[in-house]
């Protein structure tokens, strides 16, 4: 009995080895066939996609589908192949802080702690903080609304040309709640809420939506926001500082996050005035730095460029036939040698011309009427000589080709008698050397 009970174990372990190797054996197979039907349709995949990529270039100039789509893409290249060149990306990088800086604060000598001295609490809580051994601002979690005081507190500043700069910082990380931001930009006779355009956007999750609100130049008020443009970048609740900039040019709104444009509205209403930040609703602070506010702005972009081409050529022409090219449209303040927005176009072209002749040096020349007497306006010709050749090197123009000389109202060219020629001696005078 017990030979018979070892007999059936030996053939049945012998039956399962068996039907284990013939089922090993089919498996092998099996994995055989499937890698190289494998093969074969990648091979036919490549060749189908290489045939249809040669009749798109044939069809379309060398030009495929793929790439057209892509010419199109606007902040999320992310989106984009790696295969694909995006050539925008360059264009949307043409932030250039305005020329004349007229509020800035680096929170140096400020006392932690502290409201920032420089600054005004329109509501909530604010205070100067330190992080990572760097003075900053600190906005309240829950609410914040701080404006920078220029020129004593007064709301009309802004002006129609006009750069804005700062960096913030914010820690959502654990994505348990971040702070809404605004940044408004106000009409001088308006309060909070009733802003000429604002920017918004949310320091939460991994994309930010950045909208901007602003009204249209057919609106006869100042508060009345029609207008609408939005884009999604992101993110920049990571716990580190970002660059945020504005470019306001009489009528274009360009908004850019760490050198990259993410707004871009070409016809909006002016009149700004003045400037504010809230921040609220966050689980942490909002924390912001380096502000700076300055006259001047991105060119303005012109779908026709020879009218730039031609102001540059009177310049060139005035310059062939006398040596010097004389403008009563550098405008100043009065008694002092801050330029006025409208000056920067005269301005752009006079460095448009340096520039393209770049070892032509000149003599920038301050004049002024004889109102006042030559105490005050020869130091005054020569602080706004000063400033014109500070405002030409903010353009790119070589600082060694430039002489600021003020020449008071020693030199007139017309009748100091009359307003008309008073205007006529107040100009400014590029002469060649």
């Amino acid at each position: 009995m017990k030979k018979l009970l070892m007999l059936l174990i030996v053939a049945f372990a012998v039956s399962a080895n068996a039907d284990a190797q013939g089922f090993l054996k089919r498996l092998k197979d099996r994995a055989v066939d499937a890698a190289k039907s494998a093969v074969e349709n990648k091979v036919a995949n490549k060749v189908s996609r290489e045939t249809d990529k040669a009749m798109d270039d044939v069809l379309d100039g060398k030009k495929s589908k793929k790439n057209e789509e892509s010419d199109d893409a606007d902040y999320e290249d992310s989106e984009v192949g790696d295969d694909v060149q995006n050539d925008t990306k360059n264009v949307k990088s043409d932030f250039v802080r305005g020329s004349v800086v007229m509020f800035e604060d680096d929170l140096a000598g400020e006392q932690v702690g502290e409201f920032p001295s420089k600054w005004d609490l329109v509501r909530g809580n604010a205070e100067v903080a330190v992080i990572n051994g760097v003075k900053c601002i600190e906005m309240d979690k829950h609410d914040c609304w701080i404006a920078p005081l220029v020129k004593g507190g007064i709301k009309n500043y802004l002006g129609d040309v006009f750069t804005i700069e700062y960096d913030m910082l914010y820690d959502d990380r654990e994505k348990n709640g971040a702070s809404s931001v605004e940044f408004d930009i106000m009409h001088e006779t308006e309060r909070r809420d009733n802003e000429l355009f604002t920017i918004t956007y949310s320091l939460s999750w991994d994309k930010h939506t950045f909208d901007c609100c602003y009204c249209l130049t057919s609106e006869p008020s100042f508060t009345n926001k029609e207008g609408h443009a939005s884009s999604n970048a992101g993110p920049f609740n990571d716990a580190r500082w970002h660059h945020y900039a504005l470019s306001f040019n009489k009528r274009a709104i360009k908004f850019y996050v760490d050198g990259r444009r993410v707004i871009n509205v070409p016809n909006a209403k002016p009149g700004a005035g003045w400037v504010t930040w809230f921040s609220n609703g966050g689980s942490k602070h909002t924390y912001m730095k380096n502000v700076v506010i300055a006259k001047g702005a991105v060119e303005l972009y012109e779908r026709n460029a020879t009218d730039i081409d031609a102001k540059v050529a009177a310049v060139e022409k005035a310059i062939q036939e006398t040596g010097k090219f004389v403008t009563n449209n550098i405008l100043f303040e009065t008694g002092k040698a801050t330029l006025k927005p409208e000056s920067m176009e005269e301005i752009q072209k006079v460095a448009e011309y340096m520039k393209k002749n770049p070892t032509a040096r000149f003599e920038v020349q301050g004049h002024t009427d004889n109102q006042g007497s030559d105490a005050i306006n020869d130091p005054l010709s020569q602080q706004r000589a000063e400033a014109v050749v500070k405002a030409l090197e903010g353009l790119g123009c070589d600082p060694f080709n430039m002489r600021a000389v003020g020449k008071g109202s020693h030199e007139p060219v017309a009748d100091n008698g009359s307003e008309a020629g008073r205007a006529k001696n107040r100009r400014v005078e590029f002469i060649k050397k």
